[in-house]
């Protein structure tokens, strides 16, 4: 070939058709010789691209050596979409012309999907009935072919045929079959198997077929035998098998329902219903009946049986007479009510048996027989109290029912006497005797009424009963009318036979009756009364006595007449000169017996009538406290008593129209609401009625609550001076002692001494202080509340006076131009205070802009501030001199003005208390240096090794409590002051406060035993101690490294004098309390550092939070070298990297 001529691209070879199942991998081969065009693949006539790895098809790629030509087209997990026609083409080149293979197919076979059925299965079917059923076996390539089964066997005649499945390509086959549903179907299974012509496993759902059919028919059991025994219970079941669903089953008595109730086994496939029933006679021949049913039973299967109840008789009635006298006939009836079988009857009187008797039956309830027996008995004294029986015995249920009554035979008493005072011993009215009715023999024993003169006593007691019969008790409170009265006892039975027995009594009592007459109806004084006692029957006979008022008056009596129970009455005649005293008065007749040493008496009550008459104890004069009510009483009198009075006020007649708080009661006294002091004075009241007139005065004093008032208010005094505060009341009554002063300020003074001038108060202050100056309390009481108050105001007057407490004394502030400064001068005075101010002792030019000055007052305090702007140094760090000043002297202080440094020491370091295990301390903090300063506590005791540190919380706190000591341990505690310039010395030049623990419940410590070999350590111990020394050793050697190390890193910061305490940086919130340690102890600690040199600790900020931790003790190093304060877990000792410190051992 020239080299003109170029070679032509051809295919080598040619992709070919294929068939793979869904998932496989498909490779369609491709080689091309001299290929000089671009090759690439066609899928359905879309160019796929020349990339050996199509983009769009990540599962196409193209492999082979492409120098040899190969251009395969490997198509991966092949799906559905992948099933479509292929070609590979070589496209045009400059020496050779497009070529394109020939078409290849590729199928790709799908397995259908899970098959289902299309039956409704939540609808049963019924046995007998012919169903279709269908399978659907889904999107499969090719066509599934379904098979069906049921129970295991394959059911024949099916028709199936196939339809598009959910995408194109894919089939979904149906297939249909009838099915006669049986009852022996009920709970197996239709199997649907789907098969595809391709190599995948067989599919198949599964389809359980319920199918109801009718039960079988019930049984009873429990009924062995026809006849049952009213009462007894009877339990009965019925049991029905099969079915689907199980049966229903439902109890029926006669046609009505019993029971509808009843239980299903599943597994055993019966139901039951259990029937627990009580028979009764009503129940006797019924018809008990058990039907069975469910859904697709054509009709109820039911059982029957006929039951025969043996009853006894509801009731046995024993009728007849009961009682009869001795040899009376008795007729008697026992009656039973129906029972099955009939009963028989037997009488028994006691122990024997009667057995003349007729006997009479007849048909009764519930298909019964009632049977009726009489019989007669004539009775005798011997058979009272015998028991008379009816029994009647039932043969079929073996059981007898009696009735029994007890006979009670009568016959009458035997003898009656009574036990009575003796007639001839006479008996005083009002005495109480007691007589006394016996009765023996009779049945039932006597009923014994007592009568008197004939008719009968209904107060007599009750009757009793004793060993040989029956007694009546009758007890007189004896009257004059059962002097010569005759008592009789009777006893009678219901044998109707009655005996009897008498007595008499004599009866001495004092006149029966009393009664006085006058001879006129109306009386008035001045006038001569006339009146007559009459004293009824009294034996023996009375002698008549008069008396008014206590004192005996004389009258004439007549002679004696007889009267009644056999008594005489006498009479007697009095005659009265009236007067008003009279008046309601009761003149008294007496009757009085001798021999009785007792009398009767009755009164006459006197009606004079006279005019209105005031009571000597008719007061005249009435209190009352204002606002309450007055009354004033009015105690006249007079008769007729319809008296008419009125009321005079400063001779102005009292009115109630005028003013409604008068009124007046049923006595004419006056009442006078919410009465005030002009009410007070003297008030005239003039009464009359048909017999004349009367009049009489009375003063009424109002009395009130105080008012109280100051007579001057505020007081002015000045110091040392004598004050008086005086109050003045308006109150009646002034009382003695009614004024009381009280101090209304805070604390105590000396209250002064308290007077008092008629309505006037007066407290005296003597040498007056400043403590004095404030509210006083002026109270004044007489009695009547509310008590009254009014507050007196002291003004102390003084000489100004400056606060002048270390912290007043300097003002700290950087002097670099930047910051303002403020010079506080606060001063305390009365009147007002002025202030003037001086630098270094030249007075201060405020017209300078960069001084200002302010003065504020609020009460006695008056404050006044120089301010201070662009602070210099030179110009500015200098005295000023504050002078405060009024009309009553003045005061003078010197406040320095400094450049902010380190904190000045506390001072009056002091104990507050002690405890077993805590020691609260105190001080009074120095100058902060112009920064905020906080304190920390340091302290040791004689066992430790070194120093213990604490910081106080909160910072600013000037009282706190060490804790967690040790019972009485005598410690040595000192307290400084920081900021961030630095810290102070020990408060009161160092001073060292010596304080000893408390013993823990009053008990002493037992030393510590360290040594028990005569002063040497155990062999063991020795060689644990030894061990343990080692470690610690290997310990701080590492310890060392670590530490030096760190210091030389961190030299550069600790040579600064900045604080890292203030910067807010996060460390342990533990680190409330620190330890002086090497580094080393703790490799992942946080570190606190400061200069030695500078005799300084530094500490990274606890913040707020500062929980109780406990304190550490202090490792001693050199002068010079840096200490390190850290939270550890056990302190250690190192004996190669410690060194002496002699500023830290003093």
């Amino acid at each position: 070939m020239s080299s003109g001529t170029y070679a032509q691209q051809a295919f080598r070879s040619e992709p070919k058709n294929h068939t793979v199942l869904q998932g496989a991998t498909v490779l369609l081969k491709c080689e091309v010789l001299r290929a000089s065009g671009t090759v690439q693949w066609v899928k359905d006539g879309l160019l796929l691209g020349p990339q050996r790895s199509l983009p769009g098809f990540p599962r196409y790629s193209m492999i082979g050596k492409p120098n040899t030509g190969q251009y395969y087209l490997q198509i991966e997990k092949a799906q559905l979409e992948d099933d479509a026609l292929y070609q590979c083409q070589a496209g045009r080149s400059e020496s050779s012309p497009a070529v394109v293979s020939n078409t290849a197919w590729v199928k790709v076979l799908i397995p259908p999907s899970k098959p289902y059925f299309e039956v409704d299965m939540t609808a049963a079917w019924e046995a007998g009935r012919t169903y279709t059923v269908t399978c659907v076996a889904p999107d499969a390539k090719p066509a599934a072919k379904i098979t069906l089964y049921k129970d295991g066997v394959e059911l024949t005649g099916a028709a199936s045929f196939t339809m598009s499945g959910s995408k194109d390509k894919l089939l979904n086959t149906r297939a249909e079959v009838t099915v006669t549903a049986l009852s022996s179907d009920n709970g197996r299974q239709l199997v649907c198997h789907a098969k595809s012509p391709a190599p995948f496993r067989l599919v198949e759902t599964t389809l359980t077929m319920n199918v109801h059919f009718p039960p079988q028919p019930p049984v009873i059991m429990g009924l062995e035998r026809e006849e049952v025994k009213a009462g007894r219970m009877l339990v009965l079941e019925c049991v029905s098998y099969g079915g689907n669903p199980l049966a229903t089953l439902h109890w029926t008595k006669n046609g009505e329902i019993l029971s509808t109730t009843w239980e299903e086994d599943v597994v055993v496939q019966k139901s039951s219903s259990v029937l627990k029933m009580k028979p009764t006679p009503a129940d006797n021949q019924a018809v008990l009946c058990c039907e069975s049913v469910n859904l697709v039973s054509l009709q109820p299967l039911s059982i029957s049986r006929t039951i025969t109840v043996l009853f006894e008789p509801a009731q046995v009635i024993l009728s007849g007479s009961f009682t009869a006298v001795e040899g009376e006939e008795l007729y008697l009836s026992c009656f039973a009510a129906s029972s099955n079988p009939p009963v028989q009857i037997r009488w028994w009187l006691g122990y024997k048996e009667l057995n003349t008797t007729v006997v009479a039956m007849e048909e009764g309830d519930n298909g019964g027989m009632m049977t009726l027996s009489n019989t007669t008995h004539q009775v005798s004294r011997e058979d009272d109290g015998l028991k008379l029986t009816c029994e009647a015995f039932n043969k079929g249920t073996h059981f007898s029912k009696t009735q029994t009554m007890k006979l009670s035979v009568y016959y009458p008493p035997q003898k009656v006497w009574i036990d009575a005072p003796h007639q001839d011993v006479p008996l005083q009215a009002g005495t109480k005797v007691h007589l006394t009715c016996f009765s023996t023999g009779g049945n039932p024993s006597g009923k014994l009424t007592w009568f008197k003169n004939g008719r009968a006593v209904t107060d007599a007691l009750m009757q009793t009963s004793f060993e040989r019969g029956v007694a009546r008790e009758l007890v007189l409170g004896l009257t004059p009318s059962d002097n010569t009265a005759t008592y009789r006892c009777d006893a009678t039975n219901e044998a109707k036979k009655t005996i009897s027995a008498h007595t008499k009594l004599t009866v001495h009592f004092t006149a029966i009756s009393m009664k006085i007459t006058a001879a006129k109806e109306e009386l008035r004084q001045g006038e001569v009364l006339t009146l007559e006692c009459q004293a009824g029957s009294s034996n023996p006979k009375a002698n008549i006595s008069w008396s008014l008022g206590g004192v005996r008056l004389q009258g004439e009596e007549q002679p004696p007449k007889r009267a009644a129970y056999g008594g005489v009455s006498v009479k007697s005649f009095l005659s009265l000169n009236l007067s008003s005293q009279h008046h309601s008065q009761r003149v008294i007749c007496q009757a009085y017996s001798p021999v009785l040493a007792e009398g009767v008496s009755t009164f006459f009550k006197l009606n004079v009538l006279y005019p209105p008459q005031f009571s000597p104890d008719q007061p005249t004069q009435v209190q009352v406290v204002e606002d309450d009510m007055a009354t004033i009483p009015l105690l006249v009198s007079a008769n007729p008593e319809e008296v008419s009075c009125i009321w005079l006020h400063y001779r102005e007649k009292l009115v109630k129209e005028r003013d409604l708080r008068y009124h007046w009661s049923d006595d004419h006294s006056l009442e006078i609401r919410n009465v005030t002091r002009k009410d007070a004075g003297v008030y005239t009241v003039n009464c009359v009625n048909n017999e004349g007139v009367g009049n009489a005065s009375i003063k009424l004093d109002v009395q009130y609550a105080p008012g109280v008032r100051a007579e001057k208010d505020p007081v002015f005094v000045n110091v040392g001076e004598t004050a008086d505060l005086i109050c003045v009341a308006d109150a009646n009554p002034v009382t003695s002692n009614m004024f009381s002063w009280k101090w209304l300020g805070e604390g105590e003074v000396e209250m002064g001494k308290e007077t008092q001038e008629d309505e006037s108060g007066l407290l005296t202050i003597y040498n007056v202080t400043r403590a004095h100056a404030g509210l006083y309390q002026c109270t004044a009481n007489n009695g009547i509340a509310p008590p009254a108050s009014v507050d007196v105001q002291l003004v102390v007057q003084f000489k100004p006076e400056i606060w002048k407490g270390i912290q007043w004394r300097k003002v700290a502030s950087r002097g670099d131009g930047t910051t303002t400064a403020e010079v506080v001068c606060q001063a305390e005075g009365i009147p007002r205070v002025d202030f003037s101010w001086e630098k270094n002792g030249a007075r201060m030019d405020f017209a300078n802009p960069r001084y200002e000055e302010l003065t504020v007052r609020e009460g006695s305090i008056h404050t006044s501030t120089v301010r201070i702007v662009n602070v210099s140094a030179v110009l500015d760090y200098a005295i000023f001199g504050c002078t405060a000043h009024n009309s009553l002297g003045e005061d003078k202080l010197d406040i320095q003005l400094v450049s902010t440094n380190r904190p000045d020491p506390p001072s009056s370091f002091r104990e507050v208390s002690v405890t077993h295990d805590s020691v609260t301390l105190e001080w009074i903090p120095g100058f902060s240096g112009g920064l905020s300063q906080r304190f920390r506590i340091r302290y040791r005791w004689e066992q430790s090794t070194s120093f213990l540190y604490m910081d106080v919380f909160p910072p600013m706190a000037t009282t706190f409590a060490v804790t967690d000591l040790r019972p009485v341990t005598t410690y040595n505690f000192s307290v400084n002051a920081l900021n961030a310039m630095g810290e102070s010395d020990y408060a009161d030049n160092n001073a060292v406060l010596t304080i000893t623990t408390k013993g823990q419940f009053g008990v002493m410590p037992a030393p510590i035993q360290l040594y028990t070999h005569g002063g040497r350590l155990p062999p063991s111990l020795t060689i644990v101690l030894s061990l343990v020394f080692g470690v610690l050793l290997v310990l701080n050697s590492l310890g060392c490294f670590f530490g030096l190390r760190w210091r030389k890193k961190s030299s550069q910061s600790t040579v600064s004098n900045s604080n890292n305490y203030e910067s807010r940086e996060k460390i342990n919130i533990a680190a409330q309390r620190t330890l002086l340690i090497d580094s080393g102890s703790d490799t992942d600690s946080h570190v606190y550092e400061g200069y030695a040199a500078e005799s300084s600790h530094y500490y990274y900020p606890a913040g707020d939070y500062m929980p109780t931790l406990s304190p550490h003790p202090e490792e001693t190093r050199r002068f010079g070298e840096t200490q390190i304060y850290t939270k550890v877990n056990k302190a250690t000792v190192n004996t190669s990297c410690l060194k002496y410190d002699p500023v830290r051992a003093t």
